[in-house]
């Protein structure tokens, strides 16, 4: 019962399992942050310890450095030398000997400088008299430690040097005369070499003022800033000191302080990260430091050290991964034992079902085999029956106790049993199965189609086969009725196929006379155009003809005369008269001929000369101006020239009876380019179009009787559309018709184009 119950349990968990995975991940997330805490606590405690022993021993350092030189000027004032170059300096061999006195005992205990002051701050002698910038002459009674001295006791002070520009812890003592205040000794030390010997990169060492300004720092860009920002009064107090030059007393970038129980602070500061320490600040980041600070006895000064927290963090970050690694590994350990366990009941568990499944596959497979539409049956190495299903029984009429144990051969038709035979008594031919339709033998001996599979199995260590059947005596039915509908289609598809081929010749024959038709009715049309010409053609050959007369009659009389120059003269003028009306009557002959057909590249320049050469006497008649583009050399078309210029004759006759009666009559014809077309547009003066729609449309005419039929523009149309191009009418906005004509551009070189221009 117990095992029940841990079951369900466990199988709880299971169900249940993203609960169980926020439940492992909220523990490792508490316990992360607690460890994270604890460390950060830890680590902290300790590196406060450690910093608190750096810093009291930096103190220590620092108060033993003091010590060395806090009575030396107190032991100098004594000397009397002094005495003799104060109040001034009057005697140069006495100033002298005072500055090599001085010289020899700065160099003895090793101070940065020593200096003799007068009553009033002037500087009478000093130990780098002989430098560059000696303080001789100098006056530093502004000076806090000379204002102490001066009022007769010890002075402390730590500056910027005015003169030397450099940093310094200033000893001063008076100097006495019978009890009276004469002049003040400094000693100048200094305290870089604190800053030179730390060495401890993950520490920075700070020495403040009461004002918290830093003079000495490890951080050489820390420097004269100051630890929190000071008021204006006591900023402007501290630079009229000049205790600290020009600088401007910024105070370092702290972002957040986070007070300590001790008494520390861990504070965040802006800081400028460097690569190199030759290389300038290159990158502001924000760091955290622990900051401890304690006075320096009897100076009035103030030590602090800032502790990167850079080994709390590597700390914190190494502990953390210890603890998820061993929190990752024992949530492993035990996923493994809950494994362990689970696959051991899945174990036994699958082997229960295995059980049970395989006697549900047993009772599923027979079910299948009894209720299957195709015959099954089983036969042993003998090809005897060793058993059947029931749609075997039904096909064959048998039932299992009757032919169990008997031949399989004997189900087949004496035809058909070869072959099975053969399959199954000759293992080494044997193919994986044979498929092949047999005649079934039943019962009462009749025949039936069959799909015979025969395959093989092992059963119990021993080759069997298995028997497939299927009745196929639908599919053979289907079959024939497939056969007979396929010879009858076949059938129709040819009586189809004489009826599509006569309609064919018929249609082809219809086409070649549409051809000839419409070859006929466009030579008809150039035929009307030349008997509507008739009349202009007269007036040209009239002219000719009646001064030929006149030359033949004249020359016939000058002959008679024997005036032969004469004579000559006529008969060149009747020569001259013949060659003009030849050349009046070729292009007509020209425009009446049938075309090739045959597409080629055509000159518009060649179009135009062709049709206006027809055009002319009609034009000149009534006094119409023909205008043609100016780049009309450059235009080239694919298309038939003849079936262009009949084009161009009937748009030029229909824009000349347009304009009949008027005063002005002028036909526009421009062009446009475009790389795969040329579209060429001609205006007349005319009314314009009554519909612009039906004007292609055959026997559509608005002239007067007898002036034509209404066929030019259509067989215009049908023209351009063989030639792969468009033609399109409609009326100008200023009055008037246009016609658009567009055709396939060609491509002419520009060697064509000049053979082409010296040819015509």
């Amino acid at each position: 019962m117990s095992r029940n119950i841990l079951g369900d349990s466990y199988h709880g968990w299971l169900n249940n399992r993203p609960a169980l995975i926020v439940l492992v991940f909220s523990v490792f997330a508490l316990i992360m942050v607690q460890t994270a805490l604890l460390s950060r606590q830890q680590t902290l405690d300790e590196l406060e310890r450690k910093t608190e022993a750096d810093l009291n021993r930096y103190i220590l350092s620092v108060e033993q450095k003091l010590d060395r030189f806090k009575d030396l000027p107190k032991l100098l004032s004594t000397h009397s030398e002094l005495y003799a170059v104060l109040p001034l300096p009057e005697n140069e061999t006495e100033t002298l000997r005072v500055n090599r006195y001085l010289e020899q005992v700065n160099e003895t205990i090793g101070a940065s400088d020593t200096y003799l002051m007068n009553a009033e701050g002037l500087t009478v002698a000093a130990s780098n008299w002989a430098s560059e910038r000696p303080f001789v002459g100098g006056n530093f009674r502004f000076r806090p430690y000379f204002q102490d001295a001066i009022r007769g006791q010890a002075g402390r002070y730590f500056a910027l040097g005015t003169t030397s520009l450099q940093r310094g812890y200033f000893f001063s003592y008076p100097v006495f005369d019978k009890q009276q205040v004469v002049g003040v000794v400094v000693v100048k030390i200094d305290l870089n070499d604190v800053e030179e010997h730390w060495a401890d990169p993950l520490l920075d060492i700070l020495v403040t003022d009461v004002d918290d300004v830093i003079f000495i720092s490890t951080r050489p860009e820390w420097q004269f800033r100051t630890l929190k920002p000071l008021p204006p009064e006591d900023q402007q107090r501290v630079i009229q000191s000049l205790r600290y030059g020009d600088s401007e007393l910024v105070p370092l970038d702290i972002v957040s302080r986070e007070p300590m129980s001790s008494g520390s602070q861990v504070i965040t500061l802006l800081d400028h990260e460097r690569k190199k320490p030759d290389e300038v600040d290159d990158q502001l980041r924000s760091r955290q430091y622990l900051l401890l600070s304690k006075a320096i006895p009897d100076t009035g000064l103030h030590a602090s050290v800032l502790a990167s927290l850079k080994p709390v963090e590597q700390r914190m970050i190494t502990t953390l991964m210890l603890v998820a690694f061993i929190y990752v590994a024992l949530v492993l350990l035990i996923l493994v034992l809950v494994a362990r366990h689970r696959i051991k009941r899945e174990r036994s568990e699958f082997q229960a079902r295995e059980h049970s499944a395989l006697e549900e596959s047993e009772a599923r497979v027979r079910a299948i085999i009894d209720n299957t539409h195709a015959g099954l049956i089983t036969l042993d190495t003998k090809g005897c029956i060793a058993s059947l299903n029931p749609t075997a029984e039904k096909l064959f009429g048998f039932n299992a106790q009757e032919i169990c144990g008997q031949y399989f051969s004997q189900l087949l038709a004496e035809e058909d049993r070869a072959v099975c035979w053969h399959h199954i008594m000759a293992p080494e031919e044997r193919e994986a199965e044979l498929m092949v339709e047999a005649s079934g033998r039943r019962k009462d001996h009749s025949a039936f189609p069959i799909e015979l599979i025969i395959g093989t199995m092992n059963v119990d260590s021993q080759q069997q086969f298995l028997v497939t059947i299927h009745d196929i005596t639908e599919r053979k039915e289907y079959e024939q009725q497939l056969k007979n509908a396929r010879e009858d289609l076949e059938f129709r598809v040819q009586e189809r196929t004489a009826d599509l081929s006569r309609a064919n010749s018929k249609l082809l024959e219809e086409m070649a006379l549409h051809s000839r038709t419409q070859n006929e009715l466009i030579q008809t049309a150039k035929l009307a155009v030349l008997g509507q010409m008739s009349a202009g053609i007269n007036h040209e050959l009239n002219q000719p003809l009646t001064a030929i007369r006149n030359y033949a009659d004249n020359a016939s009389a000058f002959l008679q005369r024997s005036k032969y120059d004469v004579v000559a003269s006529n008969l060149h003028e009747i020569s001259g008269l013949t060659e003009r009306m030849a050349k009046i009557i070729h292009p007509l002959k020209e425009f009446a001929r049938k075309s090739s057909g045959q597409i080629e590249i055509v000159s518009i320049r060649a179009v135009r000369d062709g049709a206006m050469s027809v055009m002319y006497g009609r034009l000149d008649k009534e006094e119409i101006t023909v205008s043609w583009p100016q780049n009309i050399d450059e235009l080239y078309v694919r298309g038939d020239t003849l079936r262009l210029e009949q084009v161009f004759v009937n748009l030029l006759s229909n824009a000349l009876q347009a304009m009949a009666g008027q005063l002005e009559k002028r036909i526009e014809i421009g062009a446009c380019l475009t790389p795969d077309r040329v579209t060429l547009t001609l205006r007349d003066l005319g009314p314009g179009l009554e519909d612009p729609g039906k004007v292609f449309e055959p026997f559509y005419t608005t002239k007067k009787a007898g002036q034509g039929l209404g066929l030019g523009l259509s067989i215009s149309h049908r023209i351009i559309e063989s030639l792969q191009g468009r033609l399109s009418a409609s009326n100008h906005p200023d009055g008037g018709a246009v016609f658009t004509l567009e055709l396939p551009r060609a491509q002419v070189r520009a060697a064509d184009e000049t053979l082409d221009k010296t040819g015509s």
